[in-house]
Parts: C-alpha cells; sequence; structure tokens
C-alpha cells in the first residue's frame, strides 16, 4: 500500500493503483506500472518475429540502397522499414517456422519512373555484368536516369550494390565481386533512379546465379 506524505497533493511511496510513487535527492516522482503480457511467445507474435528476422538478414546489407530506392515510401517510417513492411507481406512464403524468401518478390526498388527493360545480369570471371535497352523516351524514362544495381548473397547474408550506377542511355555495367563469393549463389536486381532523385522505378529480378 503506497504512503501520502504531504496530503493528496504531495509525493508518496509505495504503488496506488496502478501507479508506483518513489523520490530521488528529495523529488518526488512517479511511474505507472508496466503492462503485464501473458504470453510474450504467442503463435501470431513467433511468426511475425520469424518473418521480420528473415526479412532483416536479406535488407540489411543494402540499407544504403534502400534509402534511395524506397525513398519515396519513408512517410512516416524509414525507407528501410518500408522495404521490410513490402517484404513480410509479399515475399515471405511457407508456414511457421519453416518461411523462405522468394527473391523473385523483392523489390529493392519502389516508384512510377519506367523500369529497365530487356535487363539482364551475366556472369563473368570475377563480375556480374548489367545489360539493359536504352528505353530513354518511353513514358517517364529519361536517358539520365542512374541504375540501381544489387547482388545479394544470401548464405554469407551479404550484398554488393550501386546506388548511383550508369545512365540509362549507357546501356551496361560491371559490378565486381568479391574473392570469396566465388561459386556461390546470387540473387540479382535492378532499377532507376533519375538524376534529381525524385522518381524511382520498380525494381526487376534478374535471376539467380553463381558466382564465377
Amino acid at each position: 500500500m503506497g504512503t501520502i506524505k504531504k496530503g493528496i497533493l504531495g509525493g508518496f511511496s509505495g504503488k496506488v493503483g496502478t501507479v508506483v510513487g518513489s523520490s530521488w535527492k528529495g523529488i518526488a516522482y512517479m511511474r505507472s506500472l508496466p503492462l503485464k503480457v501473458k504470453n510474450p511467445r504467442t503463435e501470431p507474435q513467433m511468426n511475425q518475429r520469424s518473418k521480420f528476422a528473415l526479412s532483416l538478414s536479406y535488407l540489411k546489407p543494402m540499407t544504403e540502397l534502400l534509402r534511395v530506392g524506397w525513398k519515396l515510401y519513408a512517410y512516416k517510417q524509414s525507407a528501410f522499414n518500408a522495404a521490410t513492411s513490402y517484404m513480410i507481406a509479399n515475399a515471405i512464403k511457407g508456414n511457421y517456422p519453416n518461411y523462405s524468401i522468394d527473391p523473385t518478390k523483392v523489390l529493392i526498388s519502389r516508384g512510377a519512373l519506367t523500369p529497365a527493360v530487356n535487363a539482364m545480369a551475366i556472369p563473368v570471371s570475377g563480375a556480374i555484368n548489367f545489360e539493359w535497352d536504352d528505353n530513354s523516351g518511353l513514358s517517364s524514362a529519361k536517358p539520365t536516369d542512374k541504375a540501381l544495381l544489387a547482388v545479394v548473397n544470401t548464405n554469407k547474408s551479404e550484398a554488393v550494390f550501386n546506388a548511383a550506377g550508369a545512365q540509362r542511355s549507357e546501356t551496361a555495367q560491371s559490378l565486381s565481386m568479391p574473392a570469396n563469393w566465388t561459386d556461390d549463389s546470387v540473387e540479382v536486381y535492378m532499377g532507376f533512379v533519375s538524376e534529381d532523385g525524385r522518381e524511382v522505378a520498380n525494381s526487376v529480378y534478374l535471376g539467380s546465379f553463381t558466382v564465377a
């Protein structure tokens, strides 16, 4: 039971209902009791935590790229959180606890800018080469749009990316792969961002490849 020391408007010590009174260096203060969660490990909670952890392992290595690719959706949340929410809702398959990621449904960038056309990835010794058509002038596509390129190594939870790559009109770029990635399987993506950074295109999935 709490003890009120100076009348109803004074400080008190102990617990009164859902409030705890105490003092520090002569200053009286109150704090609310923490809410008690009967079962913090319910199935829905474990489902969500598992999906979040899986998404985090895939996206975290690309944090800087996602800040560009998802900047248009960073409203009342970070760009990274927007990408994570999308991934949890659209790119996780299976049932708890056996969830997995569908790489074909992951987006490294999202927006209304005209996306890449006929894009492809070609593994060569120590690198991944990207090629695409110059579709400048088609809808909102401009020759100065910058390529967003990403290669994700899920086994190592690492990624190689370029958030301001070659222009759309250049139709090609290469990304060097780490030496210790040789023979690893990787997932490859490509998007575009306008030169002024105000427009972003939905990324396209280019496939799964083995690093040469």
